[in-house]
């Protein structure tokens, strides 16, 4: 990987982290494309350059993640989280498995944007219209929602906030909700993949941290690639928040339908 690459997949990260069409999918598809050679650094950029996604969501709302007399928001997004931390653990070596195979993951771009055409008719009335009102309950259920997003293709975001609307949520804090789940789900994985999770550069086995401290290079990509995550995400949010306001989710299930089709006869065809 490249300095060049590494910006356009950090690019893509930011562009889709927040939005409900699978940045996973999308970085996996974008390095296939370019002819990115698959490697555990590239791996690991792949997982890592969340990190500056998530710090995003904390610099724009800050007054939340900063406000410590809220002491129940804290507590809906630890309850939220566990259920992904458990199951991401015992299912991490399939999930990695499942990550080398392009096409069931186009397959479930296109099943997720059906399911998007028809969301906003599903879950209509919601009765929790401010993140106030979310109770513990109603938070650890869309914590078991978003581990739908296990599955790559799926959306961490879709599934998360299709799980805010199913427990009465509108759209626009279902949305704001999964922005400040990400924050929690999105730190674990990123720690996980930096010191404890064990990696192989040229037959030697390294923690994360180990594998960026050997290369100075992967270093620099890795910091880079954080910081075009950062600026991105910002846009990103701010436009996607906008959308469903207006719109809702029937644009992302287009979307999703048009470039999982795309990516299936790509991969079918001519990989």
């Amino acid at each position: 990987m490249n300095t060049l690459e590494a910006i356009i997949i950090a690019i893509v990260e930011g562009l889709t982290e927040y939005l409900p069409v699978s940045s996973t999918a999308h970085m996996i598809f974008t390095s296939s494309i370019l002819g990115i050679q698959e490697n555990n650094f590239v791996k690991m950029f792949e997982y890592c350059i969340q990190l500056g996604a998530i710090l995003a969501i904390v610099v724009l709302y800050w007054k939340k993640f900063f406000d410590f007399k809220r002491l129940n928001f804290y507590l809906k997004l630890i309850c939220a989280v566990i259920p992904a931390l458990i199951l991401g653990k015992l299912f991490n070596e399939k999930i990695d498995a499942i990550l080398e195979k392009p096409i069931p993951i186009a397959i479930v771009l296109v099943v997720g944007g059906f399911i998007l055409l028809f969301v906003d008719r599903f879950f209509k009335n919601p009765t929790i219209l401010k993140e106030e009102d979310i109770s513990i309950k109603q938070a650890i259920i869309i914590g078991f929602w978003q581990c739908l997003a296990m599955m790559p293709g799926t959306s961490r975001s879709a599934a998360s906030i299709i799980g805010g609307m199913q427990q009465k949520l509108s759209r626009e804090v279902a949305a704001e909700f999964s922005f400040f789940l990400a924050v929690p789900t999105m730190l674990a994985v990123t720690v996980y993949s930096l010191t404890l999770k064990t990696w192989e550069e040229n037959g030697i086995s390294m923690k994360g941290y180990e594998l960026l401290a050997s290369n100075s290079n992967q270093m620099w990509l890795f910091i880079l690639g954080n910081l075009v995550a950062f600026v991105v995400s910002i846009f990103a949010i701010k436009f996607f928040v906008g959308v469903i306001k207006k719109y809702g989710f029937k644009i992302w299930g287009w979307y999703r339908i048009i470039i999982g089709s795309l990516l299936l006869i790509y991969f079918i065809f001519y990989q």
